[in-house]
């Protein structure tokens, strides 16, 4: 069952990591500060390669635990996204006479 509206993985990331500070996170994923940071603000989406780095540093996570969350992500905003388009199809479809 396809899940309604669900978070992006990096509000996820910030309720997991807690009071952890962004930048001693970074460098213990070995990533710039401002690329976690973008991810944890939702304006970048997690790779293949983050989600290994993040199963690494994080216990009880793995690689296709976030892969799995972004994928969610990004299929219920593509979704969205069709059905925006096919609203604005069919309103602009002119009338015959």
């Amino acid at each position: 069952m396809a899940m309604h509206n669900p978070a992006h993985p990096g509000e996820v990331l910030r309720d997991y990591i807690g009071e952890t500070d962004v930048t001693s996170l970074a460098e213990r994923l070995k990533v710039a500060r401002t690329t976690l940071s973008r991810i944890l603000n939702g304006h970048a989406g997690i790779s293949a390669a983050m989600a290994i780095r993040l199963a690494g540093a994080l216990p009880n996570t793995s690689p296709e635990f976030w892969l799995r969350m972004q994928m969610n992500y990004d299929l219920w905003q593509a979704r969205k996204g069709m059905k925006l388009l096919a609203r604005r199809v069919v309103r602009s479809t002119p009338v015959a006479a």
